[in-house]
């Protein structure tokens, strides 16, 4: 099976305690790369791979240095280009949402779901009700922080976008603030529907730090900034 290629990505960085962030790209075309992370989380010598990117050949040896490769989760149902690769090379556990998916599931898939035990502690799964499958993911650590795929992003920069990319992004509603990805939204929003209600009830979660698949860690003020995005979305 053909895979995607690693493109080019940093070094993980520890963000909270057995949490680390690898801020990374994608490409769409020979012209437009944009960005896009994984966040690795940490627990009795395993690691778990939230909305998992390939690295490169560097970037897998330092990962194996953090622990064991033992699972992968994906939050948003257009992601998972890379999910194949890690069960081919590390024999992962796949864990995701059930539904449509641009990638399909193995018939073997730890399905998420809001009631079920996760596979590490001090974390709770958030479903947002829409046409396709997308979660979030509350880590109860530090103030807390909150992992997201497509549905809320934030940048602080461009960092990884190619030039045209970074002349595109702030023109198709992604400029450097925090926001409800645009595009996600009018494609989970049920027709005559609304998804107010859902971030109104993420809105309930404690959470300070923001980490999502595409764009910037946000360090702190991440709820008011969230906050404040939504209701420019819905305002």
């Amino acid at each position: 099976m053909r895979h995607a290629p690693a493109y080019p990505h940093d070094d993980a960085l520890e963000i909270a305690h057995d949490v680390f962030a690898v801020r990374g790209s994608l490409s769409m075309n020979p012209l437009v790369r944009i960005s896009r992370n994984m966040t690795v989380v940490r627990h009795a010598g395993e690691l778990s791979l939230i909305n998992p990117i390939r690295l490169n050949e560097a970037g897998i040896g330092a990962l194996q240095r953090l622990g064991r490769i033992r699972r992968i989760v994906t939050l948003g149902a257009l992601h998972g280009i890379d999910d194949a690769w890690y069960r081919e090379h590390f024999g992962v556990e796949c864990w995701a949402r059930p539904g449509s998916r641009k990638y399909p599931l193995p018939d073997d898939c730890c399905l998420l779901d809001e009631q079920q035990p996760l596979p590490f502690p001090d974390a709770q799964l958030f479903c947002f009700h829409g046409t396709q499958p997308e979660s979030a993911l509350l880590l109860r650590r530090g103030r807390g922080l909150l992992l997201t795929c497509d549905a809320i992003q934030h940048y602080g920069d461009y960092r990884h976008a190619s030039p045209v990319a970074r002349l595109l992004l702030p023109l198709l509603g992604f400029p450097q603030t925090t926001l409800i990805g645009p595009i996600w939204l009018k494609a989970m929003t049920p027709a005559g529907g609304t998804m107010r209600g859902d971030f109104e009830r993420l809105l309930e979660f404690e959470f300070d730090s923001l980490f999502a698949a595409h764009g910037s860690f946000l360090p702190e003020g991440a709820h008011r900034a969230v906050e404040a995005a939504v209701r420019k979305a819905f305002g």
